[in-house]
């Protein structure tokens, strides 16, 4: 009997990190059922459109997608094939049933904690029983079901160890489509660390909402990960001041494997708007802990949220943050214009700022944040640094890799130093990107 061809599988990936390991484990989850990932979802058997309700307009980009996928829907029925399409991720968390309602070419939606359920949901849906909407919060559930085995490619990875979030600041939904603060069991982490390890990988990303809210300690489990054979670099992400304790800030300074990067959202330096957007912290205590970590780890590459514009902002809220940048110093950030979000206690406060506001205070804002990254770049000109070439470069003869500070890093070199951590002379710095020459081909 001859070998059924195998159906083809095309996820679109909207937003965050976390959603990027989702998208790998749903396609470790269809597997088994004989789904292969293709680039296209042109004549795909299989959509999954992962979604993120963080971005402005993420749920009209969504139904945007959906409008071409309905085309294609059509054409393979056509000629006679059938193109399944699912709705996953935070936006079906939040909006399921109107998605049902609104585009009728979407077959299932799957919130986030219910993905390891697609293989039980698109067989319900062959069959027409009629269970289409998936979308509770059931994380304990979910990482027992999913595969122990992974399917990765290259020598980094991301790693799920913490899911949801109990801060409920103001301007966010993540606690009503991601759930409750989850921390996944440390026995699991490690194994999956361990299996990541044995095909090749040489860093994890930790991935959580609130990350360093790990139930047992970020620190530990860090500490513990870094005994993992073959594992030579952690990262995590992302990070809330009200968690960052003085055994993780002790752990950059201790632990060798533990990349001196750290993403610690501030959001505002004013302390009036950081109440209002009930982050839990003020400016001086986020300041305070950026001190005790450089103490901890000098050449940490600190990176940071920021939001302009929130509902009362004044012109003295907005200079507080530009001090507060100041006298932080960013290697890295990322910056947005507050936008309203549905069903969230700041879309309903007075003193919305108005979007000319708020766009100009953003061109201001990225000014500085945008020489700050310049001046770490290019303090690294002349320096030795290890890098983890991870693939070949844009150029012939070329290789592309990650710093300890995460930039990217291009150099001259053969392909086999793809997967070797190689120290390399840094040349040139830009924005984004830093040049090198291999100094030694060995890791």
């Amino acid at each position: 009997m001859g070998k059924a061809p195998q159906k083809r599988l095309y996820i679109k990936t909207y937003g965050c990190q976390m959603n990027v390991y989702d998208s790998e484990r749903m396609a470790d989850v269809l597997r088994p059922l004989g789904y292969g990932l293709t680039d296209e979802p042109e004549g795909a058997d299989l959509v999954v459109l992962n979604t993120c309700h963080i971005r402005e307009k993420a749920a009209e980009k969504v139904y945007s997608e959906l409008g071409r996928i309905r085309r294609m829907k059509e054409e393979k029925a056509q000629a006679g094939g059938q193109m399944q399409v699912a709705v996953a991720g935070c936006v079906a968390q939040a909006e399921g049933e109107e998605i049902m309602r609104r585009a009728p070419v979407v077959d299932l939606v799957v919130g986030p904690q219910s993905y390891h359920r697609l293989p039980e949901l698109i067989a319900k849906a062959s069959r027409a029983l009629g269970e289409r909407l998936a979308a509770d919060f059931e994380p304990d559930d979910k990482f027992d079901r999913l595969p122990e085995a992974r399917s990765v490619e290259g020598y980094s990875a991301f790693l799920t160890v913490q899911e949801g979030c109990d801060k409920f600041c103001t301007f966010c939904v993540v606690p009503y489509t991601r759930g409750a603060e989850y921390s996944r069991p440390i026995e699991a982490i490690e194994a999956e660390a361990r299996g990541l390890a044995d095909k090749g990988v040489r860093e994890v990303t930790l991935l959580g909402q609130n990350v360093n809210a790990y139930e047992g300690g970020l620190a530990e489990l860090i500490r513990r990960l870094a005994r993992t054979p073959g594992l030579d670099r952690i990262r995590y992400t992302t990070s809330h001041p009200r968690d960052m304790d003085d055994g993780l800030i002790a752990a950059h300074g201790e632990v060798e494997a533990l990349m001196p990067y750290l993403h610690l959202p501030v959001q505002a330096g004013s302390d009036r708007i950081l109440k209002a957007m009930n982050r839990g912290h003020t400016a001086e205590h986020y300041l305070k802990l950026v001190e005790k970590i450089r103490a901890a780890r000098p050449d940490i590459a600190l990176s940071g949220d920021f939001i302009v514009g929130f509902p009362g902002e004044t012109e003295q809220d907005f200079e507080a943050t530009l001090e507060l940048v100041r006298e932080a110093q960013y290697a890295s950030a990322y910056s947005f214009k507050y936008s309203r979000r549905p069903g969230t206690p700041a879309a309903a406060m007075p003193g919305q700022v108005p979007d000319e506001v708020k766009a100009e205070r953003l061109e201001r804002l990225q000014t500085l944040l945008e020489a700050q990254q310049n001046a770490f770049n290019s303090g690294l000109e002349g320096r030795t640094v290890p890098v983890l070439f991870e693939r070949p470069g844009r150029h012939a003869g070329q290789v592309l890799g990650r710093s300890p500070y995460l930039q990217a890093v291009h150099a001259e070199g053969p392909q086999r130093l793809i997967g070797q951590i190689v120290p390399v002379k840094i040349t040139g710095a830009a924005r984004n990107s830093l040049a090198g020459a291999v100094e030694l081909e060995a890791a």
